[in-house]
């Protein structure tokens, strides 16, 4: 089954960032870093999914560079999915694209892949699924 896990939004300052939704009443999860993707980010919970702010650590993050390119705003869609291995598997098999071959874990301990946006309607796609407990 897949469902809308969350939107990743790119932001210049997770801070102020942070300041908008507060405002709106909506309370943001504390910061965590993933070091992998050079980001420090917050979750912002919203019923069954999540907004996702996306704040660079260096100009190497793939957020800095879409910040450059693009400005702040929506970076990515991310689908949960119930067997990541297993649907990725079958996504290499039909020659969707990947952006990251290798299923990597992220914020919150939850695995994930991107698929890149030439396989996916020119949209960042990332699939998450939650890490087995235990693991």
């Amino acid at each position: 089954m897949f469902s809308i896990d969350h939107l990743g939004i790119a932001v210049r300052s997770l801070a102020q960032a942070r300041i908008f939704y507060e405002k709106l009443g909506i309370h943001v999860m504390p910061e965590e870093t993933v070091a992998q993707e050079k980001v420090r980010l917050a979750m912002v919970p919203l019923g069954e999914s999540r907004i996702e702010l996306l704040e660079p650590l260096s100009e190497e993050s793939p957020i800095a560079k879409f910040l450059a390119k693009r400005g702040e705003g929506l970076h990515h869609v991310s689908l949960r999915v119930d067997n990541l291995a297993s649907t990725v598997e079958e996504l290499k098999k039909s020659g969707v694209r990947l952006v990251n071959e290798q299923i990597q874990v992220g914020a919150g301990g939850h695995l994930y892949v991107f698929v890149h946006p030439s396989s996916a309607g020119g949209v960042l796609l990332e699939l998450c699924e939650e890490q087995p407990k235990g693991v």
